[in-house]
């Protein structure tokens, strides 16, 4: 079993619960946090921009990953969606084995 984060980041909270739960639903992600708005700064078409966006932090299974990376990319209302997904090294066992259950 290797679990991993997918970390996303959304223009609003509607659409980070509302995306948030169609991953859990649809088994693609064990469980979604919602974290607080942040300020992101960024290049955008060759101009500097900033705005709040909602980051979220999405746990699931290698397996899984592309499907749900892919997924949320579909739904998501940004052109350019930042998606990563990083390897969670450690971990208690049953906690895996839940993510791992979970994303069935």
């Amino acid at each position: 079993m290797t679990a991993l984060t997918v970390y996303a980041v959304f223009a609003d909270l509607a659409e980070a619960q509302r995306i948030g739960r169609e991953m859990v639903e649809s088994r693609l992600a064990a469980c979604v946090n919602i974290l607080s708005p942040c300020r992101s700064i960024y290049r955008w078409e060759d101009a500097i921009e900033s705005g709040t966006e909602v980051p979220t932090i999405f746990k699931t299974t290698s397996a899984k990953a592309d499907e749900l990376i892919m997924r949320i990319g579909e739904l998501h209302s940004y052109s350019e969606p930042a998606i990563v997904a990083w390897p969670i090294e450690r971990l208690p066992s049953t906690f895996g084995d839940w993510i791992e259950e979970s994303c069935r």
